[in-house]
């Protein structure tokens, strides 16, 4: 191992070299470049026209392969926490897609919960012991009688632990990019994946059709612990608006609040998907998904729907949401029907199939993909993105690569 990537063992220097990282960060924070990233999102989800389309990437799994634990200088775990979160700012950035970075570093509130495992049941999963590999669910809920041993979550703001985190954090680069409380809704409008994990995917499948009842009783009770969690954090006054990240960078929303008063979810975003319903008719779809989350999403501002499934016979349903402003259009889902849809409407987030990029061994084939897309686009509010990654299949520039071309197309067809 040389010098450069060999462990710093003295806190000092870990402390030295943490800010050296953040001053890098507040630098791009700062500069001419980003504050056009930022308008550029804000324009296209206020269907407004942006320079360009906005282009992202999120690596997720490939993370492990763009920056290895090996390549990691901080022996302390929790500056290492903070090494990886600036340095994953940084590769972004020389990535060069539309990552917006903030002037500020974000800490968020600590809440305790009741029971510690939310739900009153332990979530399991059957590893194949294969790093990378799949898995299988090995749900809670396994026969009718289980149901009862369901508990609706309470979630206590710890004051203590969070000033102690915001504490920390200050002491480091405080005075380099300034500490910020940030606190959002604390559970997922996404239902499907819990109910998935609670009571396994296929035996989800069954329930809806042989026993429907049992069905609805799981998705009642998600609806209603998500609600009761939504409210008990609002009742803190602490929620602060999460309009700055990728995707979802916009103007602020519904800003006639009172002066003074606290933030409440109709100056947020919400974004939910229901992948784990994708080969569901759209009746059924909507009788255990969508109108068990519309509570849920209708509660805020503006909200984003959709991932990897195919919503293509489920348009109409999608925008059927009072506040929807982002149709998310996988590589599944048909775009052509979703452009008759839409309209000037609403904004698309046009996914990119993940294997698709990474796999080729040559560009070809993205820069076809992409300018095809990005030429069908042309005159309608969207996003390029490309998400889900696993891995970058040996191909360590892919996403230099991907988005150099989606940027080059979505400036040609502008």
């Amino acid at each position: 191992m040389n010098k450069e990537c060999e462990q710093l063992t003295d806190r000092h220097n870990s402390r030295a070299y943490i800010r050296e990282l953040a001053l890098q960060v507040a630098e791009i924070a700062a500069s001419k470049e980003n504050a056009a990233i930022q308008q550029r999102w804000r324009d296209v989800n206020a269907l407004r026209k942006p320079d360009r389309a906005p282009v992202w990437c999120r690596p997720v799994g490939a993370w492990d392969e763009i920056l290895p634990g090996t390549d990691l200088k901080c022996a302390d775990s929790w500056l290492r926490g903070l090494e990886i979160h600036f340095r994953r700012i940084l590769i972004k950035h020389d990535i060069g897609d539309d990552s917006p970075v903030m002037p500020w570093f974000p800490v968020p509130a600590v809440f305790d919960k009741t029971p510690p495992n939310v739900w009153g049941v332990d979530i399991a999963h059957h590893d194949s012991g294969v790093a990378g590999g799949a898995w299988a669910y090995d749900p809670p809920l396994k026969s009718e009688a289980d149901f009862d041993k369901l508990r609706l979550p309470t979630f206590t703001y710890n004051p203590a632990k969070t000033q102690a985190h915001l504490e920390r954090v200050h002491d480091i680069v405080g005075d380099i990019l300034p500490v910020k409380l940030v606190c959002d809704a604390p559970l997922t409008a996404t239902l499907g994946i819990i109910a998935a994990d609670l009571r396994g995917l296929t035996p989800m499948m069954l329930d809806m059709a042989a026993n429907p009842a049992w069905m609805h009783r799981l998705m009642g009770y998600l609806r209603d612990a998500v609600l009761g969690v939504m409210a008990q954090v609002a009742a803190t006054g602490l929620l602060t608006p999460n309009n700055d990240g990728p995707m979802i960078c916009s103007d602020p929303l519904n800003e006639t609040c009172a002066a003074g008063s606290a933030i409440g979810y109709r100056q947020m975003w919400v974004m939910a998907n229901s992948q784990e319903f994708d080969p569901v008719s759209p009746r059924m779809w909507r009788e255990f998904c969508l109108e068990y989350q519309r509570p849920i999403i209708e509660q805020f501002g503006l909200s984003a729907y959709g991932c990897c499934e195919n919503l293509t016979r489920k348009i109409e349903g999608v925008l059927s949401l009072s506040n929807l402003r982002i149709f998310v259009c996988s590589a599944w889902t048909n775009l052509e029907k979703v452009q008759e849809a839409v309209g000037q409407n609403y904004v698309i987030m046009w996914r990119q199939k993940a294997g698709d990029v990474v796999f080729p061994d040559d560009i070809k084939t993205l820069r076809r993909d992409l300018e095809r897309g990005a030429r069908q686009l042309q005159g309608f509010y969207y996003q390029i993105v490309l998400r889900e990654l696993q891995t970058l299949s040996g191909h360590p520039q892919r996403l230099h690569e991907w988005t150099r071309i989606a940027k080059e197309m979505a400036a040609k067809y502008s």
